[in-house]
């Protein structure tokens, strides 16, 4: 986990769909050809034990995918009363090439849920810059009966991007949380979430915007 994953841009573009073409009016870049290095500073929480997570950057600059194995929450039965919630906090260490900055502008979460009748899951997230007092949060609700996998989409408008500072380094923390609560559902059933790639599909995607630093 320590150390970064470098991706060249000469591959096939991946998830080129993410991100609109470069329009000057509005200040945006067309993805930076050097080289992005995403190294993971801290991995920390229930739902991310060492080990179980994994970050990887798309070809093309514009996104990066985490992949986790041991990412569930369940309430119910004989569940643990501590395992109804779980949570992950990334610090990624994001090297960008000289001139450019990033911002996040969107992430993809998948999953699986076997949420009994009467019982409820929700999906969380909260993304932040080192140093920065702008928090944004996304919450997702699902309610039982539900027994399928599940997608949850985080989008931020254009022009509410907040964008890494120029020339500074600052890590970019992600907080991810799933809770599963038993609600008026038979208490011997279980219901549980899971944050993990079930049908081979990585499970969360991030999607990069760029834009070109100014000149000083």
């Amino acid at each position: 986990m320590a150390g970064g994953l470098l991706m060249g841009a000469a591959v096939a573009a991946l998830l080129t769909a993410a991100l609109p073409a470069h329009n000057p009016s509005t200040g945006f870049e067309d993805p930076p050809p050097d080289k992005i290095v995403i190294k993971v500073a801290t991995v920390n929480g229930s739902g991310c034990p060492q080990g179980t997570a994994a970050v990887a950057v798309s070809a093309d600059n514009t996104a990066f995918t985490v992949t986790y194995s041991d990412y569930l929450a369940q309430a119910g039965g004989s569940s643990d009363p501590t395992a109804f919630r779980k949570n992950c906090q990334l610090s990624l260490l994001v090297h960008v090439p000289q001139g450019f900055t990033y911002a996040i502008a969107g992430a993809d979460y998948r999953g699986f849920a076997s949420l009994q009748p009467g019982a409820k899951g929700t999906q969380r997230a909260s993304y932040y810059f080192q140093g920065s007092p702008n928090t944004e949060y996304r919450t997702h609700p699902f309610a039982g009966p539900y027994d399928d996998n599940w997608q949850a989409t985080d989008q931020t408008d254009w022009a509410q991007l907040v964008y890494a500072p120029c020339g500074v380094q600052r890590n970019f923390n992600i907080n991810t949380e799933l809770r599963v609560s038993a609600g008026t559902s038979s208490p011997d059933e279980v219901s549980f979430m899971t944050m993990d790639s079930t049908d081979g599909d990585i499970s969360t995607v991030y999607h990069l915007a760029w834009k070109e630093c100014p000149e000083d």
